[in-house]
């Protein structure tokens, strides 16, 4: 493994894409259980390209400039028009998917008024995935054959990959990759927990969204801090991951996103003073930290067959956490998930 200088004095760890084989049960015992702060620490230093501290209270400098990084991020102060493109017409083609009258002509006609749509649409549905023994004649067509699953997938993941991708400077791309590889690890976790109780699209659209504002406050860290400032305490990377859910919140509200995946997000923001009440809030908490828990042990910063967190209060009961931790285990182990 070889360090890399990133931002100040800060060491940039490398994805490691081979994925562990699964864990001999018998062997649970020896390794450490961590609570929820311990885990989101971890992560956050895996996303920043940052070792461990074990520096708790926040220095004078980092005081200073979490003042500074309040001014600019602070309760409304963040421009959320600045995030990438958002296409116009999203948030209607996500209330059209849910109704009963979303035939294919309809569909297709709505997302024809957006170029960009369109492309990858067609691209997706010429992949080898849906390759049919019929040439793909119009979007009307590719439309029918995505499905309106498959669609609704396909839109998120086409806006969300490059709002997360998309951050500037010497964090950006590692950052963004390791963040967009998260949502989609969370939402798919999300999904499996909520099934039967909740609109499983809902479960999956909070997940692939729950990273939107983490994106934004490392591109506001690329441009303020100082590369003196160093290797972050545990207590000003809570805080700044603490304005990035608040940027999330924020986010999803101006896109207009469905009020339960807003609610489910501002459930998962408020979990430490204020355990979720929804099905969504708590299934997108606890695929939060499964999602965080395998990223880590791909990267060797936890080990794989690291216990759920000893202060859960997802209020999910432990069995369905863990078939959906091993759900997750089989649909995203074991490639190499390399920085591209």
């Amino acid at each position: 493994m070889r360090d890399v200088p990133v931002a100040g004095s800060v060491a940039a760890i490398r994805t490691v894409g081979a994925f562990a084989s699964a864990a001999d049960p018998s062997t649970m015992q020896d390794v450490p259980v961590l609570d929820s702060a311990e885990i989101e620490d971890r992560f956050y230093r895996l996303v920043l390209g940052m070792p461990d501290s074990t520096v708790v209270d926040m220095r004078l400098p980092e005081a200073a400039m979490l003042k500074r990084l309040d001014e600019v991020c602070g309760a409304d102060r963040f421009d959320i028009g600045s995030l990438p493109r958002l296409p116009a017409i999203l948030p209607q083609l996500l209330r059209l998917l849910k109704s009963d009258e979303a035939d294919g002509t309809k569909v297709a006609r709505l997302i024809g008024r957006d170029p960009v749509l369109v492309g990858e649409v067609m691209r997706v549905t010429k992949s080898a995935h849906y390759r049919t023994l019929k040439p793909i004649a119009s979007l009307q067509h590719a439309v029918v054959l995505l499905g309106h699953d498959g669609l609704r997938r396909m839109v998120t993941q086409h806006v969300m990959k490059p709002i997360l991708q998309g951050s500037a400077g010497m964090l950006g791309h590692a950052a963004g990759q390791r963040l967009w590889d998260h949502a989609e690890q969370c939402a798919h976790a999300g999904m499996f927990l909520a099934k039967g109780q909740s609109d499983p699209f809902e479960a999956y659209l909070a997940g692939i969204v729950c990273n939107a504002g983490i994106g934004a406050m490392i591109r506001v860290l690329d441009q303020e801090v100082w590369p003196t400032i160093g290797v972050f305490s545990r207590s000003f990377l809570t805080s700044i991951a603490k304005m990035g859910n608040h940027l999330t919140l924020r986010a999803a509200q101006h896109w207009e996103l469905p009020p339960n995946v807003i609610d489910a997000l501002r459930e998962r923001m408020d979990a430490r003073s204020k355990p979720p009440v929804t099905v969504l809030g708590k299934a997108l908490l606890a695929g939060d930290q499964l999602a965080m828990i395998q990223l880590l042990a791909e990267n060797h910063r936890v080990e794989r067959a690291t216990p759920l967190t000893k202060d859960r209060v997802d209020g999910l009961p432990a069995l369905l956490v863990d078939r959906a931790r091993q759900d997750l285990r089989r649909s995203f182990g074991p490639p190499d998930r390399k920085i591209h």
